[in-house]
């Protein structure tokens, strides 16, 4: 009798310079492949190009795992995004992007913006597995947040919900890329920190650096880091007071910075909300595999298979291996 050849889907996380992606089975053993480069320096359509290729070597790779296709991919990409077209992307720039373009032909594929692709894997299986309502704000190059409502991404009307890094924290300070002025995302991102610092006092840091310099008492660096995490404490007071959120979780690469982040932003958060008890803050669960862990629920939803993962054993997905 032949054995039966395992269900699997591909899960990509496109960013705006690298690619993660993976094989997800529907019992959540991963594979995961090294990452790819998107490639932005050459154009949109040489990105849609290496998305394309990175997912059929993808496949390729689960054909020869496992004994046949995947059933689905899987796809987080940035910018303004729906279930079967990338409409827009800065970042990138294309426009108007359908899923089917991403992919070999023939498979099945779902779309997903990034951020709240991430916070649809912490909802299911992460740090949010056991609420509802919840903020999921990664803090890296950029900030911006995933709304989960009733266990699912809330996008809005128009695909901006969560663009908590351009709120005004500080209306007369400084101008942001986007033009506004004053945003979050200026003082609070690790790009922001360590462009912070540099100004201040002439020396290149990340914002690594710079929590590990504020920690040993060198005076730009807490200067720097307290304002990101004053910025931090208003825009989510801003948010808890509308939203009434059970739980953050806070991602990125800001978030290894563990009880110097969270202690005084606990600290600060609380002092804001006088008059209630804020909601609890605590660390994402799946780091930076967040994307590609729910680019694969994607891929599970494209064929239906909408309950898959809510089983899925967060030892087993942190296990995954590059073949």
């Amino acid at each position: 009798m032949t054995a039966s050849v395992p269900e699997y889907v591909v899960g990509l996380d496109v960013g705006g310079t690298a690619m993660k992606g993976g094989l997800v089975t529907r019992e959540g053993r991963v594979t995961a492949l090294d990452g790819r480069p998107t490639g932005r320096e050459n154009g949109p359509e040489a990105v849609v190009d290496a998305v394309r290729a990175y997912a059929g070597e993808l496949a390729d790779l689960g054909s020869s795992l496992f004994g046949g296709p995947p059933v689905a991919v899987g796809l987080a990409v940035p910018g303004i995004v729906t279930s079967t077209t990338a409409m827009y992307s800065a970042n990138i720039g294309w426009r108007q992007v359908p899923a089917a373009a991403f992919v070999p032909p023939g498979l099945p594929a779902r779309l997903g913006h990034d951020v709240r692709t991430g916070g649809l894997a912490e909802s299911v299986f992460g740090a949010g597995k056991d609420v509802d309502d919840f903020l999921f704000l990664p803090i890296g190059t950029g900030i911006a947040g995933a709304v989960v409502l009733r266990g699912e991404p809330y996008g809005g009307a128009n695909g901006w919900g969560g663009e908590i890094g351009h709120a005004a924290v500080w209306p007369a300070g400084e101008k942001c890329a986007c033009g506004q002025i004053g945003c979050l995302e200026t003082y609070a991102s690790a790009s922001a920190i360590g462009r912070r610092y540099e100004t201040r006092t002439g020396r290149a840091a990340t914002a690594k650096d710079v929590v590990g310099l504020a920690a040993s008492g060198d005076p730009a660096a807490q200067e720097v880091f307290g304002e990101a995490v004053e910025a931090l404490a208003i825009s989510l007071a801003s948010y808890v007071l509308t939203m009434d959120p059970s739980l953050i979780v806070i991602g990125g690469g800001l978030s290894e910075a563990g009880p110097a982040l969270f202690d005084p932003l606990r600290e600060r958060l609380a002092a804001r909300l006088t008059f209630r008890d804020p909601p609890p803050l605590c660390p994402a669960a799946l780091g930076v595999q967040a994307g590609m862990l729910g680019a694969a629920l994607l891929g599970w939803q494209a064929v239906g298979a909408h309950d898959v993962g809510r089983d899925w054993s967060l030892d087993v997905l942190r296990g995954g291996e590059v073949p």
